[in-house]
């Protein structure tokens, strides 16, 4: 599965971007780019937020946007003017709408999408979620719901006063600043996110050093009950009996002499 991975971000990262602008939004460049230069992550698509108008085909019950004509479309704040140039080419159902950021992230592990998607909840996008396909990719999509979706006109004649239009781009506007504030609280709860994940990786515990060992209390001598005189005896007893197996050993004490020491491989496996 690694592997795969691997594979995966090296396509997706190498073939056209096959979106309407045909470039990332420069309102999230530095999340992309932050995203992609992880070897746990890779963005499939994203948007950075948009207010867009587009003309919908009469009695057409599809709502797909490929099968609409755009009116007008732009990643910040617009004015009255822009809305109003829009429908005066409408020739079908005009619709304003503002769709907010969202971002759709490849991750490696399970363990990796659940970090994004707890930064993307912290962060305001409380609509995101996770998917893991049938060949195991895992996608966190990173969602929001402050969206706007309004009619303006109906088979090319508008359906409200100016007035109300203004209203539309102030709400819309607003909404939009709300966007890109959260697109900036993202950020930067994912660096703290990840800086903190790859200290977490690095981390060693702490072994005491020499010093401290020696200004630890020597362990205490149990009490056995036995008077010292009869543990003199014993102690005289084991000596005679060590110097008499001496005299009928020959190189005992080389034993371990020729033995490998413990491979530092196996230390390392502890921290990996």
């Amino acid at each position: 599965m690694e592997n795969a991975f691997s594979q995966w971000k090296k396509q997706c990262l190498n073939k056209l971007d096959l979106s309407k602008k045909g470039s990332v939004d420069v309102a999230i460049a530095h999340v992309v780019s932050l995203l992609n230069g992880c070897d746990s992550y890779f963005t499939t698509s994203s948007c950075s937020g948009r207010i867009i108008l587009i003309d919908g085909v009469p009695e057409s019950t599809d709502v797909q946007k490929q099968n609409c004509v755009w009116l007008f479309v732009s990643h910040q704040k617009c004015n009255s003017d822009d809305l109003m140039s829009g429908l005066a080419r409408s020739s079908g159902d005009a619709v304003l709408k503002f769709e907010p950021f969202v971002l759709h992230v490849q991750c490696r592990r399970l363990e990796d999408a659940q970090l994004m998607h707890s930064v993307a909840v912290n962060s305001g996008f409380r609509n995101s979620g996770l998917t893991v396909s049938k060949t195991g990719k895992i996608i966190t999509a990173v969602r929001s719901t402050h969206g706007l979706e309004v009619p303006l006109s109906r088979q090319g004649r508008l359906l409200v006063e100016q007035d109300y239009i203004h209203f539309l781009v102030q709400v819309a506007n607003q909404k939009m600043e709300e966007n890109l504030r959260r697109i900036q609280r993202f950020h930067q709860n994912l660096q703290s996110a990840l800086s903190a994940e790859q200290l977490q990786k690095l981390q060693i515990p702490d072994t005491p050093n020499s010093q401290e060992l020696q200004n630890q209390d020597p362990p205490r001598r149990l009490d056995t009950g036995k008077g010292e005189g009869e543990e003199r005896n014993k102690t005289s007893v084991y000596k005679r009996r060590r110097k008499r197996g001496q005299q009928h050993q020959t190189d005992c004490c080389n034993s371990d002499a020729d033995s490998s020491p413990t491979e530092l491989e196996d230390c390392l496996d502890l921290f990996t």
